[in-house]
């Protein structure tokens, strides 16, 4: 059958008292921004409700994934919308969505009435009863029947200024809605993790920026292209991401040639750091992100990390930090990810890892190498900096 609105449910959200209109706001916002290339709709809400109308002719599947991705929405509800509340019409409409959204109707059913429009003449336990009698006397032949605890469809109709029918609920991906908890600056890598955690933080409401540290011509621009394509896959569910490239190379370089090769990983995490967060209080983000995971590789020990965090002056943010690495790789699957992340171009990180990497770094150590490049590295992290590549992202 056709449906020509959704009802959408929120969770969190509804426990935010006297701010709950700014997140439902967001929502709206972020519902707007994903169904743009759907089709043309209408959204409103009202009474802890969020109604999306269509306004023409639209692919349901499309618009059903389209508003999958939003975080904030825990349920969308594919409705059927009436203007007359008569009774007799309600039921007559009731039965033949029954007769319509199931063809096999051998299954158990509760009526649940929700009677916002409290000068409608029957109260809603009185609407709930007549209409399952209605839905006996036309379907209890076919196999349909009561079970008031355990249904297997829970069959809901609203009574407000209109009447709203519907019996699926298909899952949204909860959290907040993107922008209500401020912006952060994410560490996009080629690999699997990063992107989850992009994910992950956005699920929160925060909206991201992203640094990219490129190092031609060891990595090529099949390597550039791929992070593009990975922040445009994140971009379906945070909306719009600004994807700072940086040339790396000379960074590297410089490193490799005047730091301890079992140094190499950590030193150099230290500089990506330095510059994603040059970037991140140019743009107003409160913290960086990165996919780091303990002990998944040698820098991302404990002691490894705290080396690497000691460079900055905002929170890093890790949203990866407890997971296994299947779970991040299930996620990424999930989330549409996976199959770039896995494309062979290998990124900065890799190219220029140790055979030996340090697993427990000691801070005095490090800084003490570090000193070796004191000629040079202020002028290369300016160099660096001054020569980024801007990129405007949108989602696919």
């Amino acid at each position: 059958m056709e449906f020509k609105a959704f009802l959408i449910k929120y969770a969190e959200i509804g426990v935010k008292g006297k701010n709950r209109f700014r997140f439902e706001d967001a929502l709206i916002q972020q519902m707007r921004y994903a169904l743009q290339p759907v089709g043309e709709f209408s959204i409103r809400k009202e009474s802890g409700r969020i109604f999306v109308d269509a306004l023409e002719e639209y692919d349901y599947d499309e618009a059903v994934e389209a508003l999958s991705r939003v975080f904030g929405i825990a349920g969308i509800c594919p409705i059927v919308v009436e203007e007359n509340k008569d009774f007799d019409h309600i039921a007559a409409v009731v039965c033949d969505y029954v007769g319509e959204r199931y063809e096999d109707r051998t299954f158990s059913f509760k009526v649940n009435v929700r009677r916002a429009d409290k000068k409608y003449p029957i109260k809603s336990m009185d609407v709930a009863a007549l209409l399952g009698e209605k839905l006996l006397e036309r379907y209890e032949a076919d196999g349909l029947h009561v079970n008031v605890r355990e249904p297997d469809v829970l069959l809901t109709v609203e009574i407000r200024d209109k009447v709203y029918i519907y019996s699926d609920e298909i899952p949204g991906p909860g959290g907040m809605p993107v922008g209500t908890g401020g912006r952060a600056m994410l560490l996009l890598s080629g690999g699997i993790d990063s992107p989850v955690a992009g994910y992950m933080i956005s699920k929160r409401g925060v909206s991201l920026e992203a640094t990219y540290f490129h190092a031609p011509p060891y990595t090529s621009e099949r390597a550039k292209q791929k992070v593009v394509d990975l922040a445009k896959l994140i971009a379906r569910y945070t909306g719009p991401i600004t994807l700072h490239i940086v040339n790396f190379t000379d960074i590297q370089m410089a490193i490799y040639e005047k730091c301890p090769h079992d140094e190499l990983t950590i030193i150099m995490r230290r500089y990506m750091m330095k510059i994603a967060e040059h970037f991140a209080k140019e743009s107003g983000c409160l913290a960086l992100v990165t996919g780091e995971s303990i002990g998944q590789v040698a820098s991302q020990t404990m002691q490894s990390l705290y080396v690497t965090n000691e460079v900055c002056e905002m929170p890093v943010f890790r949203p990866c930090i407890g997971m296994d690495k299947q779970d991040i790789v299930e996620l990424s699957e999930r989330i549409g990810t996976y199959e770039t992340s896995i494309l062979p171009y290998e990124d900065c990180c890799t190219i220029f890892v140790a055979k030996h990497p340090v697993t427990k770094p000691r801070l005095d150590v490090i800084k003490k190498s570090e000193r070796k490049l004191d000629d040079c590295i202020d002028e290369l992290l300016k160099t660096a900096i001054e020569t980024e590549e801007v990129v405007k992202i949108h989602a696919h």
